[in-house]
């Protein structure tokens, strides 16, 4: 009777420590979630990217899987096709030179190398676009980060243009506003070079980036042609300040269309 009374004390006693345990571990989540509200922290995600590059796929994938778990929290998602790719036999419809000299850009600043797939976060650091691991660990830290300057942004849509009202204060004449107009969604069946027979899904296209210069123009409106096919819930607009000599982010948002 002593021993069948010690057995029950005993697991009686570890389930009161489990269950303590298991109360702690979720006030330190809501804890740790309510520290990442107040501190108004943001994940500005840039992947480099092309359908003529085999490692590439699985990086567009990532993107896919990140936006739908992100998808309500301050984690901004923008693929940039660059055109470096394309004299290997296939040209990637989305590709252009402005993404390839954005890439040259951020190479220069982050004293990196022109690859694909490359992800930068924040403007701060890069990874290889498919290393999971690290590009989860780099948001949840820019999550943290300190209190982000705010922007506000509306976009809507007129019989042959899209027109983006923005405003973004700026302390420093090197901060410029990149406006991007965003397509959320598309795939393509590859003809040839590395991809050839694949069919690609890509997530967050940038199809147009226009920059603002902030000392002179703190807020207004910007327009981009309307892309044939245009469906106005399929596409979005991302912004977000950067500083043109050290590429930090310090502020961004989206808006759908009204």
């Amino acid at each position: 009777m002593i021993l069948k009374n010690l057995i029950t004390v005993s697991a009686f006693t570890a389930l009161l420590f489990a269950t303590s345990a298991f109360i702690h571990q979720n006030k330190e989540q809501k804890t740790s979630q309510s520290q990442a509200s107040e501190n108004n922290g943001f994940a500005v995600l840039e992947l480099f990217t092309s359908e003529g590059c085999s490692s590439c796929p699985p990086a567009d994938e990532l993107m896919g899987k990140i936006e739908k778990e992100y998808k309500d929290e301050p984690v901004y998602l923008l693929s940039y096709h660059v055109d470096y790719w394309n004299r290997l036999g296939w040209k990637d419809r989305f590709s252009s030179s402005e993404n390839s000299q954005r890439q040259q850009q951020y190479s220069r600043i982050l004293n990196s190398q022109v690859y694909t797939p490359q992800l930068v976060v924040n403007g701060k650091t890069e990874f290889v676009g498919s290393d999971e691991n690290n590009i989860r660990s780099a948001i949840q830290k820019a999550l943290f980060a300190s209190k982000k300057t705010n922007v506000e942004l509306s976009a809507t849509v007129s019989q042959n243009a899209v027109n983006v009202q923005y405003k973004a204060p700026s302390t420093d004449p090197q901060n410029i506003l990149l406006i991007n107009l965003i397509e959320k969604h598309s795939s393509t069946q590859v003809g040839k070079g590395e991809n050839e027979g694949r069919h690609l899904h890509h997530w967050q296209i940038v199809h147009k980036q226009n920059p603002i210069i902030l000392t002179k123009q703190q807020e207004g409106i910007t327009t981009f042609k309307l892309p044939e096919g245009f469906s106005p819930e399929n596409w979005e607009v991302i912004a977000f300040i950067q500083n043109r000599r050290t590429g930090e982010i310090s502020g961004s948002a989206k808006t759908a269309f009204k």
